[in-house]
């Protein structure tokens, strides 16, 4: 399945920060042009469960490497 949106993001150095993963994946949507309404959509739904659940939305949102 194709990312929403066709941006890489570096997960290495968050350390397994939840917290941090969301921020780095939010910053590049950000800068690649995601609406306001996207940015919420991805933070509601990332923060909706557990670690697993975080990395499988932004496996969604954007290429995870």
């Amino acid at each position: 399945m194709e990312p929403r949106y066709n941006v890489k993001v570096k997960l290495v150095g968050t350390n397994g920060n939840a917290f941090a993963i969301i921020g780095r994946v939010r910053s590049a949507l950000k800068k690649t042009g995601a609406t306001e309404q996207d940015l919420k959509e991805f933070t509601t739904d990332a923060t909706s469960g557990d670690y697993d659940h975080v990395l499988q939305t932004c496996m969604k949102w954007v290429d995870v490497c």
